[in-house]
């Protein structure tokens, strides 16, 4: 029973990390204080050791050696590969979400599209609106390995620096939410070629937007590209 305690606390304490650095609420490179973490958290060193262990194998979290921890920096060619393999994984996953969505699946899509034309002049909660929408296009292809890559894409920070920057929020999230109205209405029409194409164009475009911020100026080590 204590085992089944222990692994409940280590859940939570890397769920509360977690959202507080993909929030960016704990900036990149920020040293981790493990014994404040603690009393902050209401938890021993023990369960917060193995939560940045999980962080880690995620790359939200590097481990020092004798020196704690602090949040991972990530670069330039960490965005452009995050991009690269999403581009191979998502249209994929789009196409089977649209031979095998259920009902709850694109209400799932439709709730994050809704949240994301909501936060129009809120950058944060529109990169997780919109990683939500990605999420759950890949989870309606019901499989669950592609599903643990996609949440490893989107585990870090890659996106979140790229979206942060843009220069006009609303037009860019407008456009975002227009491309996802697409994909879900491929998808619930059951047209596999359309959620593919739709899904890879998507990326795409992203990907060129990517090009050009990275072209204009290094990115100061953050997150992953969304």
């Amino acid at each position: 029973m204590p085992e089944f305690e222990v692994i409940s606390v280590v859940d939570r304490v890397y769920a509360a990390l977690r959202e507080r650095i993909m929030a960016g609420e704990i900036a990149p490179d920020e040293r981790l204080h493990q014994e404040a973490l603690a009393e902050e958290l209401g938890v021993s060193r023990t369960p917060l050791r193995e939560a940045l262990s999980r962080l880690a194998a995620d790359g939200l979290v590097e481990l020092l050696p004798n020196r704690g921890a602090r949040v991972a920096a990530v670069s330039a060619e960490d965005m452009e590969a995050a991009y690269e393999a999403r581009l191979h994984l998502e249209p994929a996953a789009a196409g089977l979400a649209a031979r095998r969505a259920e009902p709850v699946d694109l209400e799932t899509m439709r709730h994050a599209i809704a949240d994301h034309r909501r936060a129009i002049d809120d950058l944060r909660r529109a990169f997780m609106a919109n990683r939500a929408f990605h999420l759950a296009v890949v989870e309606a292809a019901h499989n669950p390995y592609l599903l643990r890559f996609a949440e490893g894409l989107w585990g870090g920070r890659a996106a979140m620096q790229f979206y942060l920057t843009q220069p006009e929020p609303p037009a860019f999230i407008a456009t975002g939410a227009d491309d996802h109205e697409a994909v879900l209405d491929a998808i619930a029409g059951g047209d596999a070629r359309a959620a593919q194409r739709l899904m890879r164009d998507h990326i795409v475009a992203a990907s060129k937007l990517l090009r050009d911020y990275l072209a204009e100026e290094p990115p100061v080590p953050v997150g992953e590209p969304g």
